[in-house]
């Protein structure tokens, strides 16, 4: 996961179209190559080298709410296996949490595993959404949204399980059925 926010804190527009040229266009397979470049022997390598690339501003041709996903996200991936917490400002949340609800799973969002739920963030009161509710911090909701699990006692309201499940599972989800 270091590796992969090193390769993405180095990519620049130019770079990611020659990359993905490289891989025969093959988006999986430039995200590989990009991960293998960085990734060194000895872990403490790979965590200076995103140290050095903590204050570069270079992005792959994206929404700026991408930049927020991966850093949020994948900082998470990183973090709560090893019990360190951390804290983002709300608004990057936020604004991560809109653009996974906009974009669809095969593009790394959530759209469809939201589809039928109101995600409700705990500290605020904000929603988002129509159906069944699902309460959380934000930071929860946006991981459960973008296929992390998230603990089942952080997250409530009848929509809660479902969500989970949607977090957790390799397809996407299905649209709810009508009563």
């Amino acid at each position: 996961m270091l590796a992969h926010l090193v390769d993405t804190a180095r990519t620049t527009r130019l770079s990611f179209v020659r990359d993905l040229l490289g891989a025969r266009l093959d988006f999986d397979r430039a995200n590989e190559n990009g991960i293998a470049r960085h990734k060194h022997r000895d872990p403490r390598d790979t965590l200076a080298a995103l140290e050095a690339a903590a204050d570069l501003t270079r992005t792959p041709p994206a929404a700026l709410a991408t930049r927020l996903v991966e850093a949020i996200v994948h900082g998470e991936d990183i973090r709560r296996p090893l019990g360190i917490a951390a804290t983002y400002p709300e608004s990057a949340i936020h604004q991560a949490l809109a653009y996974q609800l906009r974009t669809p799973v095969s593009f790394g969002g959530g759209r469809e595993r939201a589809v039928g739920l109101r995600l409700i963030d705990r500290r605020t009161g904000a929603s988002r959404g129509q159906g069944e509710d699902v309460e959380g911090d934000a930071i929860d909701l946006l991981l459960a949204l973008s296929g992390r699990p998230v603990d089942p006692e952080r997250l409530t309201g009848s929509g809660a399980p479902r969500l989970a499940r949607a977090a957790t599972s390799t397809s996407v989800p299905d649209k709810p059925r009508d009563p």
